[in-house]
């Protein structure tokens, strides 16, 4: 019960008529976009009248710290940041308790860079990142250079001790405390990981909340074929909500009317077709977690009133919107 009116609470907040109405949570999710990396319009397609999108990022406002935590720094980070002022002003400066990277492709870490000089001037962000990422992000411009001047702190996130050396590769990282009773934990998942791991984040307070953040991976079976502690339906049930990879709606979605184009064979990411075939069967409890997330401007679920969107709704799923904001107390 206390679970459908937090949802239900989510819905209305979706809805910016309304949002002045909800009561102020102590914990509370903001959905800063949810577009795929290049957002919507995309460069070269400035007659795109379609929603606009932003690239996907999640914030946490702990509101009895005073603190805001930011999943994923996007190319939009200066709009983003301005949206959760709006929400949830800072105590001072930017406002921005912590950083939690996925991954290094340009929609999730390209906004550190407004943290540099040129722009914010930040002191000491801290920066959540894997070992390849944290790595990364040290020696290369001009990344480095924000480690070097201090406008961010890397915070490296280690793989736990506590699993058996055969899944070392695969074992999740150690938890990263944010304040107090709320943490966040790094998982790895199979992806494109030229420069860096890829990892999902699931935040949580014991007592209160948990949530997962996974906008890019390339297979649910490759990530369960890697190691026996994942599968798809085992992380929705440790959540109350699930944020995942929504980039494609199906096999055909880069073809135009003539059969013709790219080959999305090359492009392995889990349709959002497959994905809710996959978890039907599910109780819809746990189908009304999932929150299609980090969708192509191509997607027809970009729309709210495509015949994909609605199908998703019948189905017992939801798709991930900017500016819905989650109370999680």
């Amino acid at each position: 019960m206390r679970l459908a009116g937090v949802a239900l609470a989510a819905a209305l907040v979706s809805s910016p008529a309304l949002a002045d109405r909800v009561p102020t949570c102590s914990s509370e999710l903001v959905v800063l976009g949810a577009g795929q990396d290049a957002g919507a319009p995309q460069i070269g397609n400035a007659d795109d009248d379609g929603p606009r999108l932003l690239p996907s990022s999640l914030a946490l406002i702990d509101r009895a710290e005073g603190k805001r935590y930011l999943f994923d720094a996007t190319p939009a980070i200066t709009e983003q940041l301005a949206a959760l002022d709006r929400i949830e002003p800072p105590s001072e400066g930017l406002g921005i308790d912590g950083v939690f990277l996925t991954h290094a492709h340009i929609g999730h870490y390209l906004g550190l860079a407004y943290l540099g000089r040129e722009a914010a001037g930040a002191k000491a962000v801290p920066v959540h990142a894997m070992p390849r990422m944290a790595e990364f992000l040290r020696s290369n411009g001009p990344w480095s250079q924000l480690v070097e001047l201090g406008n961010i702190e890397i915070r490296e996130t280690r793989k736990s001790r506590w699993f058996l050396p055969a899944e070392e590769a695969w074992r999740p990282a150690e938890p990263q405390f944010l304040s107090t009773g709320i943490a966040a934990t790094a998982f790895p998942v199979p992806h494109r990981d030229e420069y860096s791991e890829t990892v999902g984040w699931v935040a949580f307070n014991p007592d209160t909340f948990s949530f997962l953040y996974l906008p890019d991976i390339d297979s649910w079976e490759e990530w369960e074929e890697k190691s026996a502690l994942y599968s798809l339906e085992t992380q929705i049930a440790r959540v109350q909500y699930a944020f995942i990879d929504a980039t494609f709606w199906d096999d055909n979605e880069l073809l135009d009317e003539n059969g013709v184009g790219r080959d999305m064979s090359e492009i392995p990411h889990p349709r959002v077709t497959e994905t809710m075939d996959r978890l039907q069967h599910l109780p819809p409890h746990e189908r009304a977690k999932v929150h299609f997330i980090h969708y192509n401007h191509t997607n027809p679920i970009r729309d709210p009133d495509s015949a994909e969107s609605a199908e998703v709704r019948e189905r017992g799923f939801r798709v991930a919107r900017e500016g819905m904001r989650f109370c999680l107390d």
